[in-house]
């Protein structure tokens, strides 16, 4: 196994990491950036990229590595500050979380994407637009998260199959549950924005779906 580092923004360095091949990113990494490094990596056997950045920058490539058909690479991820996929996946930050990237196992974990063809990693948020309420319905699998108005819905990936779980957000729980677990959440609104990984998108949908990805992805623990 030879590791790289993608240097995501500019969080510290760990110092276990200082030894490590190392090539500068944007805070979410651009296609162009991850490619220039995948080339790098994909001449190696056994490749371990290891991602030290935040949950957006985690996303963008596996993004980009489902994208171009590289999911065998290992990923193993250093965050500064715990975050919601650190949370997820039970990752320590800084120098801990260093020092598994370097001698850890990577292990299959479904991989959650949603029909634009962009990974998440910490979790996904649908709202209405400028604040308003999202109206429409929602379905985790065959089961229904909610129908009318709701102040939004949050979808989280689980390191376990069926590989998602969905909530409705705010005081409003729908049959008694607060969570619905499932291999794929579908939304159809009036209009939705959504934010995936802290990353707002682009422009208002009306309909979304997000669910576990034919193939898994390689995550050092």
């Amino acid at each position: 196994m030879t590791p790289f580092v993608l240097h995501c923004g500019s969080p510290p360095l760990p110092i276990s990491l200082t030894d490590v091949p190392l090539t500068s990113a944007s805070p979410v990494p651009t296609d162009e950036e991850c490619d220039s490094l995948f080339s790098a990596v994909g001449t190696i056997a056994d490749p371990r990229v290891i991602v030290l950045g935040n949950d957006a920058s985690l996303a963008a490539v596996l993004t980009r590595l489902m994208r171009t058909e590289r999911l065998h690479f290992e990923i193993a991820f250093v965050p500064e500050t715990t975050t919601s996929a650190g949370h997820i996946y039970r990752l320590g930050t800084g120098s801990r979380a260093a020092k598994v990237a370097l001698t850890g196992t990577a292990k299959p974990m479904p991989l959650i994407r949603d029909d634009a063809g962009k990974a998440v990693v910490g979790r996904a948020l649908v709202r209405g637009p400028a604040g308003t309420e999202l109206e429409g319905e929602a379905y985790v699998d065959d089961t229904q998260l909610f129908s009318g108005a709701v102040s939004g819905v949050e979808v989280v990936p689980t390191p376990e199959m069926p590989g998602l779980k969905a909530r409705v957000t705010g005081r409003r729980r729908l049959f008694g549950r607060r969570w619905t677990h499932g291999r794929a959440m579908q939304l159809g609104a009036i209009a939705a924005q959504l934010t995936r990984d802290g990353v707002p998108g682009d422009r208002e949908v009306k309909r979304s779906t997000f669910y576990r990805h034919d193939r898994e992805w390689l995550l050092v623990r």
